[in-house]
């Protein structure tokens, strides 16, 4: 089968989607219904002859379920880690005079998919290499990948699920609560495979990308895994980008990836070399950690030294007092830096950071600061007394052998303008017009103590609309979202109230099972 078939029902599907989102979801026309019935047709008539039908297709629905959890699985045969290294002629020795594929190493979440008759039957995670997690309802809600396919033999493959950056930024934009948002895409992924709710996969934009094939009965492939490559291709699905290398070309292959990561949309925390000759790799067997037919190369960080200035404590609506250090801003990875989270008090006191110190910085994976080593260690950093904010008493906690900063004041002006933010959020309450600017005005007017004084904000309608940025308007667009707010689902209302460890997923599974009855789940025992 050609591949530019594959890519033109691509291209059909694009297509038709974005068609399709425009008119249900925009109230727009981007083509006519004609053009639309015409692709339709065409993608339709493809697919037949292929025998290939995309995820995403317009002409499939994936039905959504839920599930009381994800059964294990022991995998047909372990999935080993790959050596590691951060030296370019490591790469050089290690290819000798063996041709090879040098690809991204993706940073998501391996996932084991298998095939039959030309169906997808099952979708494991790869767990602790060992045993992994069925997930065969979430990947059929990834964006690309074939829910049929043209081979009809048993076909095993590996591949990585990823969130790309741009998603996991519209995700991230969407939530307005600072300490809710994700702190990077593989987590996000991670927990968007392994939800319990299908549908919370589907909105997450999960891709996936092929990086080795299992098993394929009955395929001759000219013992190459550039010919596994190219099968994986025709059968639908998108391989990770890998160029072919050797001893002499791999140094600027390197240099090209490196130029490609910068503004490179997939995830990726460096890149992998892999014999193509089958038979070769297979011949130099494995340790008890790592296969001989492959090596990982991790990027060497970009290491700038600079000057402590000061510790910000930087609250949370749970009372967390986060350290960030900021210093004398420095040139990472192409982007000027100047501060980094500690994340605790533990860490801050294993840097020895002091004021005045000289400290090296990195870009963890090239994309988030980190200090790397404090090369003073003072170790003068006052732990305040008081909080930032409040002005209240702290309190150091320790939890799993981690010390952390709290404020222990219930009244703290932050905790109650994060509370209120998450309250009121898109996922929440869904009140628009009190951002958390306005929320801090309210409070400190005595309009907002608790959460119900928010669906009584009438009662100051006239010093209200006098509020600099208000008016009649604003204000009055602001009751018709409340008055909408009335009206919420018991998981929005749920997660609204901001417990620990209730996210809107967990808060759905919470209302699943006590029939969305507000009255059951009050009266639930703790068991």
């Amino acid at each position: 089968m050609e591949i530019s078939a594959v890519n033109q029902m691509k291209e059909l599907v694009k297509k038709l989607n974005e068609a399709a989102k425009a008119y249900y979801q925009e109230d727009r026309e981007i083509m006519s219904n004609r053009e639309y019935d015409d692709l339709y047709d065409q993608l339709e008539s493809m697919e037949a002859e292929t025998g290939i039908v995309l995820a995403d297709s317009p002409t499939v629905n994936v039905g959504y379920e839920a599930v009381d959890a994800l059964p294990k699985e022991t995998h047909e045969s372990p999935m080993l880690s790959l050596d590691k290294t951060k030296d370019r002629e490591t790469l050089r020795a290690f290819i000798g005079t063996h041709p090879s594929l040098l690809s991204w190493k993706m940073d998501g979440l391996t996932i084991v998919l298998t095939y039959d008759h030309g169906e997808l039957v099952k979708a494991v995670t790869r767990g602790n290499g060992i045993v992994g997690e069925v997930i065969t309802n979430n990947a059929r809600t990834f964006k690309n990948i074939p829910l049929k396919i043209a081979y009809q033999g048993r076909l095993v493959l590996r591949g990585e699920a990823i969130i790309t950056y741009s998603d996991f930024e519209k995700i991230n934009e969407e939530i307005e609560d600072v300490d809710a948002k994700y702190k990077n895409p593989r987590n996000l992924c991670s927990g968007s495979v392994r939800q319990l709710n299908n549908e919370i996969t589907a909105k997450r934009n999960v891709r996936f990308y092929a990086f080795s094939l299992v098993k394929a009965e009955g395929v001759d492939f000219s013992n190459s895994r550039e010919e596994q490559f190219r099968f994986l291709k025709q059968q639908g699905f998108d391989v990770v980008e890998y160029v072919r290398v050797s001893a002499d070309t791999i140094m600027a292959a390197i240099e090209g990836y490196e130029k490609k990561i910068v503004d490179y949309d997939i995830p990726s925390d460096g890149l992998v070399l892999l014999y193509d000759d089958i038979e070769y790799g297979r011949s130099l067997g494995r340790t008890a950690k790592f296969p001989r037919d492959s090596i990982a190369f991790k990027w060497a960080d970009e290491i700038r030294e600079t000057t402590l200035k000061e510790i910000e404590w930087s609250p949370s609506r749970t009372g967390l007092i986060n350290p960030v250090a900021i210093f004398e801003p420095v040139e990472l990875e192409g982007t000027t830096v100047s501060r980094a989270s500690v994340h605790n008090i533990s860490i801050m006191h294993a840097l020895k950071l002091g004021i005045g110190d000289k400290i090296t910085v990195y870009k963890a994976n090239m994309i988030i600061p980190q200090i790397a080593e404090n090369l003073t260690g003072s170790d003068n950093v006052e732990i305040p007394a008081v909080c930032p904010v409040c002005g209240g008493a702290t309190q150091i906690r320790a939890i799993n052998d981690v010390q952390s900063l709290y404020c222990i004041n219930p009244d703290c002006v932050a905790k109650k303008i994060k509370s209120f933010s998450l309250f009121v959020s898109r996922d929440a309450m869904n009140i628009d017009g009190l951002s958390e600017a306005t929320l801090e005005k309210f409070i400190a007017k005595g309009f907002i103590h608790e959460y119900s004084d928010i669906f009584h904000l009438s009662d100051h309608k006239a010093e209200i609309v006098e509020m600099e940025g208000f008016g009649e308007k604003s204000y009055q667009n602001l009751m018709n979202s409340i008055e909408q707010a009335r009206n919420v689902t018991l998981p929005k209302l749920i997660y609204s109230l901001g417990i620990a460890n209730i996210g809107l997923a967990n808060a759905k599974m919470l209302c699943k099972e006590y029939d969305d009855d507000g009255t059951k789940l009050r009266k639930a025992t703790a068991e």
